[in-house]
């Protein structure tokens, strides 16, 4: 299957990492290389560095960027100062993560991520380690009531995790279809409204497979870190767990003084040390989500450092 996958907040995201022809870039998910043919398109004696961690988007990527000043390499973003250290590089200007799962992910039925397409449980980015059907059949009821509740926000994880328990002591459960049957069933009736009610356990499981909230952590501090002066670092998010990690680290990096507001004066001596784009996220406008209904959920969020 062809890898396509539609960039989002693709010109909104160009325009916020201020491309200087000369300077160093890393996209730290570089996918079907949208965003990244577009860095590189601008650079001009600048140099692009790519990664990801699935081989499908790192052969993909290699092809489409091999005319431009770009090297790909496969990791996942948490490693990025590694990465970067390795080619001799300790600064960059600019760096962009598009957090989630791309459409090829969705749309290749064999990965296991779509609850819509019959497939062998599997939801893993690398392609390697613990699968979702590892977690499905083998995690603890508690566990996986942990799971939906806590990266899926589900309220009704704990009777779902109960009837997933029941149905694989019977066989285990080795497909997504089957598996969304199970949570469906589990479901209240009067509780099926916004879209399919395995939705919410499906990323979860996604989340909990790929440590996605882990290496998102792990990596917002080294990323401020690896940026020059005035190096802009932008992100898009797609539900609200990244989005309130992102928007709570952005905040701690624009925080000057933290000394209590009754002292006269400053004396822990810290400024801030960025500032952001905008207040606000930047959002995909109409027209987008009429191209590309799966944007709906996007946020741009931009920080400069100072």
């Amino acid at each position: 299957m062809e890898f396509k996958h539609i960039s989002v907040l693709l010109n909104e995201t160009i325009d916020s990492l201020n491309i200087k022809p000369n300077g160093i870039y890393l996209d730290g998910t570089v996918g079907g290389a949208g965003h990244s043919k577009e860095i590189a398109k601008r650079l001009d004696g600048g140099q692009l560095i790519c990664l990801d961690q699935d081989p499908d988007a790192v052969k993909i990527a290699t092809e489409r960027l091999k005319d431009f000043p770009a090297t790909v390499v496969r990791s996942n973003f948490s490693q990025m100062t590694e990465v970067l250290n390795s080619l001799n590089i300790y600064k960059v200007d600019g760096i962009l993560l598009d957090l989630g799962v791309s459409s090829y992910q969705l749309d290749t039925a064999e990965r296991g991520f779509s609850l819509h397409k019959d497939a062998k449980l599997d939801m893993r980015m690398s392609q390697s380690g613990i699968s979702a059907e590892d977690i499905v059949n083998d995690f603890s009821e508690s566990e996986l009531a942990d799971i939906f509740f806590r990266f899926g926000e589900e309220k009704f994880s704990r009777k779902i995790a109960a009837r997933i328990v029941k149905e694989r002591q019977t066989e285990r459960i080795t497909t997504t279809l089957r598996l969304a049957e199970i949570i469906a069933n589990a479901y209240p009736a009067a509780a099926r409204r916004d879209g399919h009610p395995a939705r919410k356990c499906f990323q979860a499981i996604r989340i909990a497979v790929n440590g996605e909230l882990d290496r998102l952590n792990e990596t917002l501090d080294k990323a401020f870190e690896l940026l020059n002066k005035d190096g802009v670092l932008s992100i898009i998010t797609f539900h609200s767990l990244e989005d309130r990690m992102v928007k709570q680290r952005f905040k701690e990096f624009c925080t000057g003084c933290t000394c209590p507001p009754d002292f006269p004066v400053c004396v822990c001596g810290k400024t801030p040390r960025g500032h952001l784009l905008t207040k606000k996220p930047i959002e995909p406008t109409k027209q987008e989500l009429e191209l590309n209904p799966r944007s709906r959920s996007a946020k741009l969020r931009v920080i400069i450092k100072n």
